[in-house]
């Protein structure tokens, strides 16, 4: 027994003597881990905000007459198409049965179907809501629901697409309205809150974090990226901070499958309330432009042209007789600073210039050839959005009839074909029917019948004349700047 515990101790002191003899190996001091902070309790920020949340639907009124060609009869599935692919899926009816409300009629009677869900939220006391322009964009009616059931009728003040903010105006007074924060002083990794009706589940509540401050995925301004489940119905909704203080609007979402995959966007709140603003004064915003198509400054192309490092915008295209030209600036230039203010990423110019009011004058720093120097350019208006009109004002000329697919339309302006950078095409001015059916709606161009070419409304009326009415015809249509082809079949046919 003497013998054995004599090794165990001396197996001990080797390897202390061992240890000591080499401190190069030696651990390095632990490291203490910060305690770990609770989870945030999000139940009494509901409690004071839920209130101030809304829900909203929105209808249409099409003219009676035709069938519908099969689809989905579902609200918040025809919203999700119409954001995430820009024309509606048609409605489902059951063969031999009427359409909407049930009234059967010629294709003069007009009947009110529902069009889309989203949310919004109480900007004021008197009834200004925020919401999408996606949410309410070719709406003949919208309705307001608040928590307390209450029902109203809203006006669409205003709705500006580029940035997708919209103003509602409800009549009411010492309505719960949501306290505004600061979407500058927001944090990646700080906790955010939605609140909703996703699939018309009303005031459903989400939880999240911030994943990025500014995401590049918009022309005038840089979307917050969060990892808050929103879905098809949650558009128009805030994003709420800790303090019970809105920073976003969420918007949109990345999604290979249709449904949440973890990324979604929020317009930052301090943006959509500049554009609140001029919407609530002249129902439209007004933006500056300077004329110029801008590209990315590589790294390479910046050491090759002496930059220190990749920053600014290359100026890739100069519009004849714009501000820019006029100006002196160049293809190959670098815009570095606009008005004193770095360019760190293309995507900064035209926020800047677009906050720019028209008329003004800008100082342009550029690099060219070598070397630095200031220009000064005369800010003129880009075009503005027009006011937002509801479907009915936007309805064709009484006394016009519609072909066979269900189709009023026009030629194409050359302004508009300029506008829509398109060769051919004819205009919709009003649709029922198959048409209205399926989702088209004025605003909308056809661009192809079939394998033709439309060149003008003359053209689009003969061949729909000629159509076989057994027989269904795809119809090319376009929306912004997205096609599809939408199968419709002529009057007439079983």
């Amino acid at each position: 027994m003497t013998s054995l515990k004599k090794t165990i101790v001396g197996c001990s002191l080797l390897a202390a003597s061992v240890f000591v003899a080499v401190p190069a190996i030696s651990a390095p001091p632990a490291v203490v881990a910060p305690s770990v902070a609770a989870l945030p309790d999000f139940a009494d920020i509901v409690d004071r905000t839920g209130p101030g949340v809304v829900n909203i639907r929105t209808t249409e009124r099409v003219r009676n007459g035709g069938q519908a060609q099969g689809g989905i009869d579902d609200p918040e599935m025809q919203e999700f198409f119409r954001r995430f692919f820009g024309i509606p899926i048609p409605r489902q009816q059951q063969p031999g049965t009427p359409r909407g409300n049930g009234r059967q009629g010629g294709q003069g009677q007009q009947e009110e179907v529902p069009r889309g869900v989203g949310s919004g939220f109480i900007i004021s006391a008197d009834g200004f809501i925020l919401t999408n322009a996606h949410v309410v964009d070719g709406a003949s009616d919208v309705y307001v629901t608040l928590t307390d059931k209450r029902e109203f009728k809203a006006k669409i003040v205003g709705a500006d697409t580029r940035t997708d903010v919209a103003v509602l105006k409800i009549d009411g007074s010492n309505l719960p309205r949501l306290a505004m924060g600061d979407s500058d002083k927001i944090r990646a990794g700080e906790w955010v809150l939605a609140i909703g009706s996703p699939f018309g589940l009303e005031n459903t509540v989400t939880a999240g974090i911030v994943s990025a401050k500014a995401r590049d995925t918009g022309d005038y301004l840089p979307l917050i990226q969060t990892d808050v489940a929103v879905n098809p119905g949650n558009s128009g909704g805030p994003l709420i901070n800790l303090k019970g203080e809105v920073i976003g609007i969420n918007s949109q979402i990345y999604s290979r499958s249709g449904g949440f995959m973890g990324i979604s966007f929020a317009v930052p709140i301090d943006e959509a309330l500049r554009v609140a603003e001029q919407l609530k004064s002249s129902g439209r915003v007004t933006r500056g432009r300077i004329g110029v198509q801008i590209g990315e400054v590589t790294k390479d192309v910046a050491e090759s042209l002496g930059l220190a490092r990749a920053q600014g915008a290359l100026v890739q295209r100069v519009e004849p007789d714009g501000p820019a030209a006029k100006a002196g600036l160049e293809a190959g230039d670098i815009i570095l600073k606009y008005n004193g203010a770095a360019i760190e990423r293309p995507s900064d110019l035209p926020r800047m210039v677009g906050a720019t009011k028209p008329g003004a004058k800008a100082t342009v720093n550029i690099w060219r050839k070598g070397s630095a120097r200031d220009v000064s350019v005369t800010v003129v208006e880009l075009e503005a959005d027009k006011p937002a009109k509801s479907a009915d004002e936007k309805k064709a000329k009484p006394d016009n009839t519609p072909n066979a697919l269900g189709l009023v339309v026009s030629d194409l302006s050359e302004a508009q074909k300029k506008e829509l950078k398109a060769d051919n095409g004819v205009l919709v001015e009003a649709a029922s029917g198959a048409a209205a059916a399926a989702g088209i709606r004025p605003g909308d161009v056809v661009q192809r019948l079939n394998d033709v070419d439309i060149r003008d409304a003359k053209q689009f009326n003969q061949l729909v004349a000629k159509l076989d009415p057994k027989k269904r015809a795809a119809v090319l249509i376009r929306r912004g700047d997205s096609s599809q082809f939408v199968p419709l079949r002529p009057s007439g046919g079983n």
